[in-house]
């Protein structure tokens, strides 16, 4: 038996990282969809279909929350529990756990960890894949403890009638950005809940700053570093800029937010440009509710997205940043690609470049096929595929009506949006070669 293992693990270990990465979470999302198709997974007398729980499964891994069935209606405590870690696993990400198992027994992981690690997590200088492990499993078990503890007590003030379980739920959604709720109506329920509202949203900027981020600060408050990377400073910068020019676009111009009372409306704006832009997916406002203006600034910042190795999705603000120094470069007539004076390093440029592109091509084919596979306004659609590719989970109505083909679609985009479009596009199109170190490169100029 220990032979057939070591077997299995040398194999593994030859799969090209990329391909490991696109593998695991199949194998996860696979894994949670025979669990959650169980008897006992379910609720009393309620009944889904086979690709509603594939559906629920690729959802959970993905960390977006869309559904086809109501999760506290659909499923058993059992069920629930299923749901719950599969949401971890996809927030912690692939590697993450195993990675954390093998350092509890060993100083180092081994080598093709380490180059997954590498792959997954896109680290800046500075940061190793053993120590951005361990931060990620500390972290997200510290503020996931505190993020229960407050959540009992804003649940139980709120009248639920099991807040322990709801307040530990809600804090693994939350923080993993999944939103998954156990209520039919997201958290409509609790749009004048201060408390709610405040640590769901405490919990979901800090999964998408990400990592990094914690790890950063960490390393610079007990003085192991002097300063913080440029990596968080982008992201600390971008990300509460994005959330309050969004809350301050959907506070003055929404007509449903601006019917509010003035507490409500405040709360409802920025919580929506919240969870829009960390990828969360919470509601407090039915989205299909919203006019088309704020319909817009949705899309917009569920595009942009969280951060890098971080639990939420989108194209990530980093990539965006350095596209926007090179747009920056080219106004200004110079190919130094800078932000806040430091110059970027050109292999980032061409990965922002392409996860951007890659993006936009995983996105339009989302829309084309659900042209194809639904009866439904090309805005619905639009907001669908943009929610299940960045792994949001907001919905215009449309996931709980889709055709079994359509749901296919949205469960590919989900797929596509946790693995990385660029990281799948390497799994399946890169080739082992040994390049040629005497020839000559073909080099032409092309009008742009």
């Amino acid at each position: 038996m220990n032979r057939w293992m070591q077997r299995v693990m040398i194999s593994i270990a030859r799969i090209r990282p990329s391909r490991q990465i696109a593998l695991g979470y199949g194998a996860y999302m696979l894994a949670g969809w025979l669990v959650l198709m169980l008897p006992f997974c379910h609720a009393s007398g309620r009944q889904a279909g086979v690709l509603d729980h594939l559906f629920t499964a690729a959802s959970a891994v993905s960390t977006t929350g869309l559904v086809t069935v109501a999760t506290g209606d659909t499923y058993s405590t059992i069920g629930e529990i299923t749901i719950l870690v599969l949401m971890q696993l996809g927030g912690i990400g692939y590697m993450t756990a195993g990675s954390f198992a093998v350092l509890a027994h060993r100083k180092r992981l081994p080598a093709f960890r380490e180059r997954i690690g590498r792959m997954v997590f896109t680290l800046p200088e500075g940061v190793t894949v053993r120590s951005l492990v361990k931060g990620a499993i500390v972290f997200s078990l510290v503020i996931e403890s505190i993020g229960m503890i407050l959540l009992y007590f804003a649940f139980r003030d709120a009248g639920s009638a099991r807040p322990m379980w709801d307040a530990a739920f809600h804090a693994v959604s939350a923080f993993c950005t999944a939103g998954f709720g156990l209520y039919g109506d997201s958290m409509e329920s609790f749009r004048g809940h201060l408390g709610i509202n405040m640590v769901l949203s405490s919990l979901s900027l800090l999964g998408a700053v990400g990592f990094i981020v914690m790890l950063d600060i960490a390393r610079r408050i007990t003085g192991r570093t002097r300063r913080t990377t440029m990596t968080t400073r982008i992201i600390l910068i971008a990300t509460p800029s994005l959330v309050l020019i969004g809350a301050a676009m959907l506070y003055l111009d929404d007509p449903a937010i601006m019917a509010l009372p003035a507490g409500e409306r405040l709360m409802a704006a920025f919580f929506q440009s919240m969870t829009a832009s960390t990828t969360v997916g919470f509601n407090t406002v039915p989205i299909a509710d919203l006019s088309r203006a704020s319909t817009v600034v949705l899309l917009v910042l569920m595009f942009v997205g969280a951060s890098p190795a971080g639990t939420g999705g989108g194209v990530k603000v980093t990539s965006i940043t350095a596209l926007l120094s090179v747009l920056w470069a080219t106004l200004r007539g110079t190919t130094d690609a800078r932000f806040m004076g430091v110059s970027l390093p050109l292999e980032r440029i061409r990965a922002a470049m392409s996860n951007f592109v890659i993006y936009q091509f995983a996105l339009i084919g989302g829309v084309y096929m659900l042209t194809l596979t639904e009866q439904a306004s090309l805005v619905d659609i639009v907001f669908e595929s943009a929610s299940a590719l960045g792994t949001v989970g907001l919905s215009r109505g449309l996931t709980s009506s889709l055709t079994p083909s359509g749901q296919i679609v949205i469960i590919a985009l989900m797929y596509i949006g946790r693995v990385g479009p660029v990281l799948l596009g390497v799994s399946l199109l890169a080739r082992e070669t040994t390049p040629d170190k005497t020839a000559t490169p073909i080099t032409e100029d092309v009008a742009i």
